[in-house]
């Protein structure tokens, strides 16, 4: 059975720059340079498109991880999708929603994964991988809301 969190951000930034934000390689590579994360292999800078793949390699918990996503769904400025196609989940999918009114945009993370190794796993992503996971996508929004284009 899959685990799911959301995460909701507000920002001053537009709807139309919050979302190119979030889907830039190198400022999601920023926003997580603590734990080593850059992209290895797909597209490694600048804004992801719809098809287009991205692995990443980081380092968590200290081991070194690859996971390679794919943009499964996008509907500009509205929402994108993210989908493991390769990597350490059984399943991971991340839906990003934006959401703009009154001056104040909102984005929604929504993430659902399943761990691998069965019993053991969903012991494990309930006691740990949530929290940590939903720890990640916080470090990230807290960065992308702060980030200005050059």
């Amino acid at each position: 059975m899959a685990v799911s969190f959301t995460c909701t951000t507000c920002s001053t930034l537009s709807r139309e720059a919050l979302f190119e934000l979030a889907r830039d390689i190198d400022v999601h590579t920023a926003s997580l340079a603590h734990f080593r994360e850059r992209a290895v292999a797909g597209v490694a800078h600048g804004p992801i498109q719809l098809g287009q793949e991205v692995t990443w390699r980081a380092w968590h918990f200290g081991v070194p991880l690859r996971m390679t996503s794919r943009i499964t769904q996008m509907d500009a400025p509205h929402r994108f999708v993210d989908e493991q196609v390769k990597g350490p989940f059984a399943s991971f999918r991340h839906v990003h929603d934006f959401d703009s009114s009154a001056g104040v945009t909102t984005m929604t993370d929504h993430v659902e994964f399943t761990a691998p190794c069965g019993l053991v796993g969903r012991i494990v992503e309930k006691l740990v991988l949530a929290r940590y996971l939903l720890r990640l996508i916080e470090i990230r929004n807290r960065h992308l809301v702060g980030a200005t284009r050059a």
